[in-house]
């Protein structure tokens, strides 16, 4: 009998991440991400929720959909292994950024230079979204820092939590995101949807009312950052049916943050688990139960009810 994707077992080595000398790189990495994003958001056609512009863990690093440019197609990827932003075109031609200790803005400058050095012609906006006290790319001098050791740590984590999140998504047969990383929020995320549209959002801006257009439970992670003290998974629903932030989570290491008003579990305590598998499955088969359940999915349509065999 063949094996499948939800029957081969998954890696269970986990890198410890190296939050010493993260933070100065995650703002700067961030912001690199923002300037990749936006070229992907001007050169990919509009699809629900901004997935679109997302980017997917590759063996390598992160990469962003094809991009359509001057009737080529190329692609954009942050090599965490070989430390570049490789441009690799249809036609054969391409190009690297090297990542190493810059600024943002030489870093936004030298990638549009090398751009259009190769005839891909895109014009984006500068000012980065979702961050607080934004500075426009070409004006960001502060943004400076790349510690090689801290990103394959990072790169290596990802790659190992890939894979459960893509068992877990694979066991939903309604509507659901793909496993992707977004650039504007910085984390890795997948999302399941009931079908049925949310209630509006008084005051969300346009990037929440597109993101919440419809009842979602999603889960994901964040690497450690300004919103966060330390790696974590999340899960949360919108809308937040009552009772979930007093749901019986597993495992005991999870806990609600109503400041978030999500569930969190930090990465560590995976990490150090008998099985970190099992933790994350479990806690991403929790926090989903306890918000289908009380907001009353119709589990039976949207859920596999045996494995694949073949």
């Amino acid at each position: 009998m063949p094996e499948t994707s939800l029957s081969r077992p998954l890696p269970d080595e986990w890198p410890p991440l190296l939050l010493e000398g993260w933070r100065d790189t995650y703002e700067t990495l961030h912001m690199w991400s923002q300037v990749v994003g936006k070229i992907a958001l001007a050169l990919t056609h509009p699809l629900n929720h901004f997935w679109n512009v997302a980017f997917h863990v590759t063996s390598h690093g992160l990469a962003t959909h094809p991009l359509v440019a001057d009737q080529r197609i190329f692609t954009l990827t942050f090599d965490f292994v070989d430390h570049q932003l490789v441009i690799d075109c249809s036609d054969g031609g391409g190009d690297a950024v090297p990542l190493r200790p810059q600024t943002v803005a030489d870093f936004y400058r030298e990638l549009m230079s090398k751009l259009q050095a190769l005839g891909l012609n895109v014009h984006i906006w500068t000012m980065p979204v979702e961050v607080e006290n934004p500075i426009r790319f070409e004006e960001d001098v502060v943004h400076r820092s790349y510690d090689r050791r801290a990103v394959e740590a990072f790169h290596r984590a990802l790659v190992v939590m890939a894979p459960v999140f893509e068992a877990f998504r694979g066991r939903f047969i309604g509507k659901a995101s793909p496993v992707h990383f977004f650039w504007g929020s910085f984390d890795l995320a997948t999302t399941r949807f009931s079908g049925r549209r949310a209630p509006e959002r008084p005051g969300a801006d346009a990037i929440m009312r597109e993101s919440y257009s419809h009842e979602v439970i999603s889960h994901g992670f964040w690497p450690g950052g300004r919103a966060m003290n330390e790696a974590a998974f999340y899960g949360y629903a919108v809308p937040e049916p009552t009772g979930f932030r007093a749901a019986t989570i597993q495992p005991a290491a999870a806990a609600y943050h109503p400041g978030l008003s999500e569930f969190l579990l930090p990465y560590e305590a995976v990490r150090r688990a008998t099985s970190p598998t099992g933790e994350l499955t479990a806690f991403l088969e929790s926090t989903y139960d306890a918000a289908a359940d009380l907001a009353h999915w119709n589990r039976g349509e949207l859920e596999r009810t045996v494995n694949a065999t073949s």
